[in-house]
């Protein structure tokens, strides 16, 4: 990159923040005074008021994204004020409330230019390519491509909650899978992703059923709008499960957890012409899942995938949010400070919690 790196542009300045901070992966992470970063001439920093913890970042922590360097400050789905503001900035000012889509184009690419900045081959992320959000301030670069500007009628801990899973599961619901009222949509893991899809679906007038191995995600699953359950622990075959509730099969299937079985399981579990979108991130030895690839081919079903969403498909969401039909806020069911914010974070390996946990400066 032609600029420096936030980080390394903070190693300059003279003033500190807090920040969760790590020097090698899988190392327990620590809280402590890291200098405050600077913007770059195209960029603003942002100091935070919420920011999410999400299980992306426990799999940078763990080393499993490649563009991460350490030492390292993760995070990033978060709102805040701006703070300062680089020399080319036109648009935003000091003291305006926004967020930022944790994919977060250039500006200048053909990806870019044609709408599509979440897959911008140049893209900058807030906790992965760049110094994240669990942190006093952030910055974040491309700032008149990616900045979007919250409703008063939008908290701060809702807007944090917005920024990787619920824009994730709107672009994979209502963008990609092309959800249509009266369809069945399956969706197989009731964590942050997956109970934001099934509230999602619900709202624009789908039949989302829920499959998950644990009651208590069910249970919220209903509460979000699924008109039916699975629950993959207590049956023999889940894709014969979801099948007989659907009546033949799903229109649109999600794996929103990312697992090399739940994947051969959305697909399965689809009726003809389907829509399978995965959502959930495989990695290492699941990286190349199995595929039956037979169904696809004879049943045309179509397979995406769904890698966050663009700043300028926020006005949809957050229009959804203000006027009620969805409230993302029932998911957030764990409110900390900073300094409480470690043993959540370590503990996202573990995808028996319930709903999410949101750190308040």
């Amino acid at each position: 990159m032609a600029y420096l790196r936030a980080e390394e542009r903070a190693l300059r300045a003279e003033s500190t923040m807090q920040a969760m901070y790590y020097e090698a992966f899988g190392a327990h992470p620590v809280i402590r005074e890291v200098p405050e970063p600077t913007p770059t001439d195209d960029g603003v920093v942002i100091g935070v008021t919420a920011t999410g913890l999400c299980r992306s970042d426990w799999h940078g922590w763990r080393g499993h994204d490649p563009d991460i360097r350490l030492p390292h400050v993760p995070g990033h789905e978060f709102a805040g004020r701006i703070v300062a503001v680089g020399r080319n900035i036109r648009y935003y000012r000091v003291g305006e409330r926004v967020t930022v889509p944790f994919v977060s184009g250039c500006g200048h690419c053909s990806e870019c230019r044609s709408g599509n900045q979440q897959v911008c081959p140049n893209q900058f992320q807030p906790g992965f390519t760049h110094w994240g959000s669990l942190a006093e301030r952030v910055a974040v670069d491309y700032a008149e491509t990616n900045l979007v500007r919250l409703p008063d009628q939008v908290a701060d801990a809702t807007a944090a909650s917005l920024g990787c899973r619920f824009a994730t599961a709107f672009r994979a619901v209502v963008d990609q899978a092309r959800t249509r009222p009266g369809e069945w949509v399956a969706v197989h893991g009731a964590g942050g992703v997956g109970l934001s899809a099934i509230m999602i679906a619900a709202a624009l007038g789908a039949q989302p059923v829920a499959i998950d191995i644990a009651d208590d995600k069910l249970e919220l699953a209903r509460e979000c709008g699924a008109v039916a359950t699975v629950n993959a622990r207590q049956i023999a075959d889940v894709v014969e499960a979801v099948r007989e509730i659907t009546r033949g099969g799903a229109h649109v299937s999600l794996d929103a957890l990312g697992d090399p079985t739940i994947c051969f399981n959305s697909i399965s579990n689809l009726r003809r012409r389907g829509r399978h979108v995965q959502v959930g991130l495989l990695v290492g030895e699941h990286a190349m899942p199995r595929i039956p690839m037979s169904r696809v081919i004879g049943h045309e079903l179509e397979i995406y995938g769904s890698h966050g969403m663009q700043a300028w498909r926020y006005e949809a969401m957050l229009a959804l949010v203000v006027d009620g039909r969805v409230a993302p806020q029932k998911l957030i069911r764990r409110r900390v400070k900073l300094t409480a914010a470690i043993d959540p974070f370590v503990a996202l390996g573990d995808s028996g919690g319930l709903g999410m946990t949101v750190v308040e400066f």
